[in-house]
Order: structure tokens, then C-alpha cells, then sequence
């Protein structure tokens, strides 16, 4: 990607003009960079497109072979992401509700998920992990406890920490880094009861 840097300064302009506060930082990007230079020819998933600050470090660590299904249902944020990004031929933007993008998608066929909405996140989790393929690898960030989280949220965090955790077909770390981040990779297909 051309001059990286001087593109997430212009989002990160035109996220305040909007006054758009959600944004993922520096570091949580050049980590999903990395992670997804580890997965040549990888098909990743970002659940939470916002302005597309995120969006631009995973294109920075894919190949060209590497494809990108990115999702949000706020059409003022994500006009943001396609204005910087549209050109590039391996990122598809959506603006639409994560959960019908979630179910348009194949099975145990993603490399790596973002999750960074509630869906995926919160809810419609088990959805998602079913997308990862085996050595997949999801990634939350914002479980350390943030300044703008409302009453009751902190209750949640804990209990996705603890459901991951406890998961027989994961590994499982808790990063206290940047805004906290979860990385997690799939070792088995779970069985779903009948």
C-alpha cells in the first residue's frame, strides 16, 4: 500500500470531522499486519470496518493472492474506509449487518477474523469461530477495561474472556497490550450437537 502513514493520518482526520471516536490504534494494527503476512494466499474477515483505520494494516500484511471481506452497518464511517480503499482489488467493503455477512460465508474457510462489533464479538460468536479454518486465528481487542465502555460492559468482557478460555478447540492468550487484545487459534473443528 502506498505511503501507509499519510493515509491512516488523513482517516484519522476525517474520523474526527465526523466525530467518530471507535477507532483501533496503531499498535492493534501493525499486530493484524503481522498476523496476516503469517497467511500467504489468506482469506480474512474484519467484523467492524468503522473508517478503515484497521482495514489498512491488514492490506498492508496481505499478499496479492490474499482477499478481505470487511463489514459495517454504518454507511457515514464505512464511505470513509471505501474512499481511501475501494481501489484495491482484494478488500470487499460492506455496509450491512455483521451477522448476514457472517452467514454468507463458508465454514471452517477463514484465515483470520477481527472482530471488532458485537457481532462476532458479543453475539453470534459461535457463528464466527465456525468460519476459521483450522490454524485460523481471531483476534479481539478493547478487553482491557476503556474510558467510554457503558454500565455493565466490564461484566461482558470478563465473560467472553472466560468462555474463550475455557474452549476445548482453542488456544488462547490474553495480551495486556494496547487496549487489550485476545488472540486466539482454532485446533480442531468443534462438534455441534445434533
Amino acid at each position: 500500500m502506498k505511503n501507509i502513514t499519510k493515509i491512516v493520518e488523513q482517516i484519522e482526520k476525517e474520523c474526527q470531522e465526523i466525530g467518530f471516536d471507535q477507532v483501533s490504534n496503531q499498535e492493534v494494527g501493525r499486530l493484524l499486519e503481522t498476523l496476516c503476512a503469517s497467511k500467504p494466499h489468506g482469506k480474512f474477515l474484519e467484523l467492524g470496518t468503522g473508517c478503515g483505520l484497521t482495514t489498512v494494516w491488514i492490506a498492508e500484511g496481505m499478499d496479492e493472492q490474499s482477499r478481505l471481506i470487511s463489514v459495517d452497518n454504518d454507511e457515514k464511517v464505512i464511505a470513509i474506509a471505501k474512499k481511501y480503499l475501494s481501489e484495491d482489488e482484494r478488500i470487499t467493503l460492506i455496509c450491512d449487518r455483521g451477522e448476514s455477512v457472517i452467514d454468507g460465508i463458508e465454514n471452517n474457510t477463514v484465515d483470520l477474523i477481527f472482530a471488532d462489533t458485537w457481532p462476532g464479538k458479543y453475539h453470534y460468536l459461535e457463528e464466527a469461530l465456525a468460519l476459521l479454518k483450522v490454524g485460523g486465528i481471531y483476534v479481539i481487542d478493547d478487553m482491557l477495561p476503556q474510558e467510554n465502555w457503558p454500565e455493565g460492559h466490564a461484566e461482558k468482557a470478563d465473560a467472553l474472556v472466560a468462555y474463550l478460555h475455557q474452549r476445548d478447540d482453542l488456544k488462547v492468550v490474553a495480551l495486556d497490550w494496547a487496549t487489550g487484545v485476545m488472540i486466539a487459534t482454532k485446533t480442531a473443528i468443534k462438534n455441534r450437537p445434533c
